[in-house]
């Protein structure tokens, strides 16, 4: 499978009013983080309106990450490099929809329902997004769309790993062309063969004056 990457979308630092804190403390006061981070998701809210998230609300690791994969998929908290080699052997053992959070990235997510909903909001592009896109473009040259999953790094980078290759009808044809070439090729040395076979005879029946053997008569005639 060929890989593409896609990369892109660094994290950025978010700063709440004052005015702002004041306000959304008290409405948001007993709520969860995870029904602030839904509610920043869902346009309820929006994410610079996010209160900073209080030790009693604050999600247990677990919790959150199981949260997590029922609404994307697999979630592995792991440092990925951004080379290629890294990327490519991480596409390698996804299956489409697996998430790759760097560990100090997963930290701020379950502390902090701004840094949550962020990173949720770029997760959730490679399915919205990337993933009907990219289908719909491979598709459109004669391509197949395989999509492995999303990668969280360190420094809050994120990269989509996707892959594409040739649809089932053009391997066919493909198949179909090579084995064509390989049966001529087969028929030109047969030719070839029978050729050099006709030419050996010729030589001999000049060095025996006319006369061939009925043994070297039977092979050339094979």
């Amino acid at each position: 499978m060929n890989s593409i990457i896609q990369s892109g979308y660094g994290a950025r630092p978010y700063s709440i009013p004052i005015a702002a804190r004041e306000t959304t403390q008290n409405v948001t006061q007993g709520c969860s983080f995870l029904d602030l981070a839904a509610r920043v998701n869902s346009g309820a809210m929006s994410i610079d309106e996010a209160p900073p998230v209080s030790a009693q609300q604050t999600n247990t690791a677990d919790e959150y990450r199981e949260y997590l994969e029922k609404r994307f998929g697999p979630v592995t908290i792991q440092s990925i490099g951004k080379d290629q080699a890294s990327l490519e052997a991480a596409g390698k053992r996804m299956r489409g929809n697996d998430i790759v959070i760097a560990p100090n990235i997963f930290e701020e997510m379950v502390s902090n329902p701004q840094k949550a909903a962020y990173y949720e909001q770029k997760i959730s592009y490679f399915f919205t997004d990337v993933i009907p896109k990219g289908t719909a473009y491979a598709a459109s040259i004669g391509l197949t769309f395989e999509p492995c999953g999303v990668v969280i790094h360190e420094d809050g980078t994120v990269t989509y790993i996707c892959g594409g290759g040739d649809s089932p009808e053009r391997v066919a044809e493909v198949n179909r062309i090579n084995r064509e070439k390989a049966r001529k090729k087969s028929e030109q040395q047969r030719l070839y063969e029978e050729q050099a076979t006709r030419q050996r005879m010729w030589m001999k029946l000049r060095m025996n004056g006319g006369t061939v053997s009925a043994a070297d008569l039977l092979m050339g005639l094979l």
